[in-house]
């Protein structure tokens, strides 16, 4: 009896490890340290970012397919890069598979999909969608954010989204 209570004990263990830990990277939600972030990060742009959104009314930029023929999703961590800037990112073409770049500003990183490009307006170097746009700027009122630090990252496997 005390055999079976053991083992029982071990396996409820391993069980609640297990949970918690699968718990702790959902909740994470792709979350990288900036120690990893910084040592990933390439040369670092300057500039000026303004948020595009194709699909609201009015605008005159981008369309229902990014630049590497996914679709606009306001609601990813997703940017377009000036288009002079396209192979410092490797590219970005058509059909080809997006990277990701660092995104610095007002104290907050974020992991972008740089899955778009476009002519933007003069001193800008990004456009960011509507959701990546509302992490620095949560009201929207800015329209542009100035001092912006953009930087490629190597590799095809990160995880968009807020930097801790």
């Amino acid at each position: 009896m005390m055999l079976f209570r053991s083992r029982a004990a071990v396996c409820g263990a391993v069980v609640v490890f297990v949970v918690s830990v699968t718990f702790a990277r959902s909740e994470a939600g792709g979350v990288h340290s900036s120690a990893v972030v910084d040592a990933a990060s390439g040369d670092t742009i300057v500039g000026a970012a303004s948020m595009y959104n194709p699909f609201k009314p009015g605008k005159l930029e981008g369309g229902p397919e990014t630049a590497s023929g996914e679709r606009y999703d306001p609601d990813g961590w997703a940017a377009a890069i000036k288009i002079g800037l396209r192979e410092k990112f490797g590219g970005v073409l058509f059909g080809a598979r997006p990277k990701f770049a660092l995104v610095e500003a007002v104290g907050k990183k974020v992991i972008v999909k740089i899955n778009d490009v476009g002519p933007l307006v003069p001193g800008r170097i990004i456009d960011l969608n509507e959701r990546t746009m509302r992490h620095f700027d949560p009201s929207l009122e800015r329209g542009v954010i100035s001092d912006v630090k953009v930087s490629p990252l190597a590799g095809d496997y990160w995880i968009p989204g807020p930097v801790s």
